[in-house]
């Protein structure tokens, strides 16, 4: 995974808990390289679980929980970020759709080597949509505060409901529902 996950993981834990207690959880961590991460690096996934389990029982929030605030975290460095993502698109589902013929093909010219997950969506009525998120790495609870929080960025209240699917454990279905 590319260092800026991680880099961005560690700025929300220093919002949220503080710079010490995130030193003093990073050093309990058992982490290969000790918690020093840089945005252009690339690290395993396995870390990223790790910090954020350790993160999990320095507050007592779930991983779940934690993983979908991060979400939140970075689509917010990504508005900031790349602006361009975001100002011609009318909605959330504009966004979602975007994300696999135009956001990931962007990463992959910059990053050739970063293995993205794979996103496909249909919209099944005027106000719902079908995203599977397919990737190898447990990150579906991130996926999910993505999703919430493009919801939240295009001020849309909407639902959203997430289905792992048992036959392959790298794909969760989310149906997205829009309140009229």
């Amino acid at each position: 995974m590319k260092g800026t996950i991680f880099v961005e993981l560690i700025k929300m834990a220093e919002n949220a808990f503080g710079e010490n207690a995130v030193d003093r959880v990073l050093d309990k961590a058992d982490l290969e390289n000790d918690g020093a991460y840089t945005t252009v690096g690339n690290y395993p996934c396995s870390e990223l679980v790790k910090i954020v389990v350790a993160f999990s029982e320095h507050s007592g929030i779930d991983p779940v929980t934690l993983q979908k605030m991060f979400g939140h975290w970075m689509l917010a460095h990504f508005v900031a970020h790349y602006p361009q993502f975001f100002s011609d698109k009318a909605d959330a589902f504009s966004l979602l759709e975007s994300i696999e013929g135009e956001i990931h093909v962007e990463v992959r010219k910059l990053y050739p080597e970063a293995e993205l997950p794979t996103f496909s969506t249909e919209r099944t009525a005027p106000n719902q949509m079908m995203m599977v998120y397919e990737s190898p790495r447990p990150l579906a609870a991130f996926c999910h505060g993505m999703i919430e929080a493009a919801l939240a960025h295009f001020d849309e209240d909407g639902g959203i409901t997430s289905q792992e699917n048992p036959a392959e454990p790298t794909i969760t279905n989310f149906e997205i529902t829009l309140q009229s």
